[in-house]
């Protein structure tokens, strides 16, 4: 079969470049219009209890997360000049389209009663000229202890804008120019007055995120490209061999952008990973390939024959290495995760995309090319590195006992490290400590106890139950309120509750120590005829929904982490139950926080459950190839066995399994078993040719030798570059899958003959 490959493709070289050269415009075509991903990334499934219950808020309350706050600390904050920049600067937000609503100390609302009536008026009707006016204004500001530790912290002299956006803006690429412009606004404002301004809030953290992998995706091309390409250099020292394997990648990364852009997909954190990738991941292809060829001109100097040798002794190998690494990538189609989902199918697609377009092209390329002279072919076919594969095939045949001893001791080792992995994850951990995403959010974190949404959804069973039945739900609700207060990682409530408090406060002529619930009497007709829970009310929508049954609780919290959240849950669910108990009443906590948590731990479920698939499905193919199943499962040992290395590298260093950490090891996990199969491959060929398995097991050693240390350093060399990432979870990523691909060079070429020595009775 693989003899009719190689001359289908010989004999029609004019046809198949055309077909390449065609395939790579259309998808570089479509690939323009690809652009990044402005939704939130959705992880859970659809059917997860957490998104269902959070997709019900949204349908009754909208988005949660479309509040941006921007800080600042000061005590100058009502000195004249400051307090009329800050009322320019809220004034021009507020005027920018796409934004809802911006409230600061510049622009608040009161509530004014006339006779029977109530109305919602601007406690700032126009820009103060004066000190005087400004100290009027604080006066009566700081008398609304309903903005008090929303807008204001007066014991820290700390204030804050806070912008609602809508929705559909925030979910386009308009975001972006957005919040640039309130950006380029608060610049101007602190240079003018000599202040730091804090940006936080979900809209700014991803819109910041997003331009990060924006110029991470090209920078990460550019090095990857550079360092692969710099590492064939110097392992080939040939130019030619530099700019084939280059061709090819550029192809499939042609290929990978045109696959998201027709699949209708955007570039997220996870798919902005993909054209790097395959810059990477490609390369090995080529070297395999490429070294084969080399090989058999050495041999008898026939560049047709060769050619022909070259696809059909390693496309087979090649093939099965490449589809270990998309089943790789391909298990993540299974979680059900839309991210994951679409990062997991356009990689599988990708890979084996590159890998036909390398068994096409490179023979046509190098067939067009003249052949190496004999010196060029020395120093190509690695002889620096026979010497060392020949202490490696002594090892393996006189020194087993000292192999498995080693092997078992360092897995040992990274099995205890193992055992200390933390399983935490924050909203921004993936993100430098000195990052201004970073700082900014402690920032509000310290003054206004935080920036990320947690919802509260009380649904009382009854339409109009909320507002009626003597306004028990409403008691109810502000003695959970006074439950809440007690744990400091939640912001002061935003809810209807609050808002009459703020109405009895006007109503009792303004003075803040009525800035409480009123006894029933008073609740009755406060909650009947005020603007914010009356029919007509523009307001009310905020807070209820249409049939006054289901209302809301606001709170801002810390980026706690995924332990900590999950403690205080724990904690905080169980007074909540029992204050609720014996009602009918259904309280949900949500929010994006919550979806975040409920993420963390969906994630690290789907990790064992696709590293699961991902061996069984990898031990299939090989079982289907060889037909041996005790070789075949104690080959899995050089695959299995970098991961627990790498799993104990992550313990010992204090790399916490996260969303951006889960993805290493399946993909690791189909890189290693890209070099057992090519030694199998080669085992079996030799064994087909007559040789005994101790011979096999040599000859395997210094057929495959060279290109499996090759592609190790390629590989190790171009997942090094994500090192220098601003995200740890892809830094991460880097060096581990760095580091496991080098240690499964090592079991590969060491461990894998040691057991198939040992296990020599078994033909593979």
């Amino acid at each position: 079969m693989w003899s009719y490959v190689a001359r289908a493709i010989l004999s029609y070289r004019p046809f198949w470049l055309g077909l390449l050269v065609l395939l790579t415009g259309l998808m570089a075509y479509f690939g323009t219009r690809l652009q990044l991903s402005y939704q939130v990334a959705r992880v859970l499934p659809l059917s997860d209890s957490t998104q269902q219950q959070y997709d019900r808020f949204r349908q009754r309350f909208g988005a949660d997360g479309t509040l941006m706050v921007v800080g600042w600390q000061s005590d100058r904050w009502f000195d004249l000049p400051v307090y009329q920049g800050w009322y320019d600067m809220t004034d021009r937000v507020g005027k920018l389209p796409g934004v809802k609503q911006v409230l600061s100390t510049t622009r608040l609302y009161t509530l004014g009663k006339n006779g029977e009536s109530w109305t919602v008026n601007p406690l700032i009707r126009q820009r103060p000229k004066t000190q005087l006016a400004v100290d009027s204004l604080k006066e009566q500001v700081l008398s609304l202890p309903f903005y008090e530790g929303l807008l204001f912290n007066p014991e820290t002299k700390a204030t804050l804008m806070a912008i609602s956006f809508d929705e559909r803006k925030l979910n386009s690429r308009d975001r972006i120019e957005l919040v640039e412009t309130i950006r380029r606004y608060g610049q101007a404002f602190a240079g003018k007055n000599h202040v730091d301004l804090h940006y936080s809030g979900l809209p700014s953290i991803r819109t910041e995120v997003m331009k990060k992998v924006s110029r991470e995706m090209k920078l990460f091309m550019g090095l990857a490209a550079g360092v692969t390409g710099l590492m064939v250099w110097l392992l080939f020292r040939s130019g030619r061999v530099v700019w084939l394997s280059m061709t090819v990648v550029a192809i499939g990364v042609c290929i990978a952008v045109g696959t998201l852009s027709l699949f209708g997909y955007d570039i997220t954190l996870l798919t902005g990973l993909l054209p790097p990738l395959l810059i990477v991941i490609g390369v090995p292809n080529c070297v395999f390939l490429v070294n084969k060829y080399h090989e058999e001109l050495a041999q008898h100097g026939d560049k047709q024959r060769a050619l022909e040798m070259m696809i059909s002794q390693i496309g087979l190998s090649a093939l099965l290495a490449n589809v270990t690494t998309a089943i790789g990538f391909g298990v993540f189609y299974f979680t059900n995760s839309r991210m994951l989902m679409e990062f997991g199918v356009v990689a599988a697609i990708s890979v084996m995309a590159v890998y036909l377009v390398c068994l096409v092209l490179i023979p046509i390329l190098l067939s067009y090319l003249p052949v190496p002279r004999p010196a060029q072919l020395q120093t190509l076919q690695g002889g620096r590195w026979r010497s060392l594969l020949t202490q490696i095939d002594h090892l393996v045949h006189h020194r087993r006992k000292l192999i498995y001893g080693i092997i078992a001791i360092v897995t040992l080792g990274s099995a205890f490290g193992l055992t200390r992995i933390r399983v935490e994850g924050y909203v921004v951990d993936d993100l430098p400590k000195n990052d201004p995403v970073y700082t900014d959010l402690r920032f509000i974190e310290k003054q206004f106890k935080g920036a990320l949404p947690l919802e509260v959804m009380i649904d009382t069973g009854t339409p109009n139950g909320v507002t009626g039945n003597a306004g028990r739900a409403l008691y109810k609700i502000r003695a959970m309120e006074r439950i809440m207060d007690d744990y400091p990682e939640f912001s002061k409530p935003n809810s209807l509750v609050d808002a009459i408090r703020f109405a009895y406060q006007t109503y009792r002529g303004g003075n803040p120590r009525y800035y409480v619930l009123p006894p029933a009497m008073e609740l009755k007709k406060l909650v009947g005829d005020t603007p914010l829970t009356g029919k007509s009310s523009s307001l009310a929508p905020s807070f209820l929904d249409s049939a006054r049954q289901v209302t809301r609780v606001s709170y801002q919290m810390a980026d706690v982490g995924s332990i900590r959240l999950k403690a205080l849950l724990a904690r905080l669910r169980p007074r909540l139950d029992s204050l609720f108990a014996g009602t009918p009443y259904k309280v949900s906590l949500t929010g994006h926080s919550l979806v975040f948590l409920q993420s963390n731990d969906y994630l690290l479920g789907n990790l064992y459950e696709s590293l699961l698939l991902a061996i069984g499905l990898i031990a299939l193919v090989g079982m289907i190839l060889f037909r041996s199943v005790p070789i075949i499962l104690l080959s899995k040992l050089p695959c299995l066995i970098p991961l627990v290395v790498t799993a104990g590298i992550m313990g010992y260093t204090d790399i916490a399994f996260k969303p951006s950490t889960i993805l290493i090891f399946s993909i690791a996990f189909g890189l290693a078993s890209d070099g057992t199969v090519y030694f199998l491959t080669s085992y079996r060929r030799q064994l087909q040719l007559g040789f005994e398995p101790s011979a096999a097991i040599t000859q395997a050693i210094h057929e495959t030798g060279i290109s499996l240390i090759y592609t190790a350093l390629i590989l190790a060399g171009g997942f090094g570059v994500f090192a220098v990432s601003g995200f740890g979870g892809t830094a991460a990523l880097g060096v581990l899958v760095a580091t496991t691909v080098l240690m499964a060079c090592l079991t590969n070429l060491v461990l894998l003959p040691a057991l198939l020595l040992t296990l020599k009775r078994y033909r593979v």
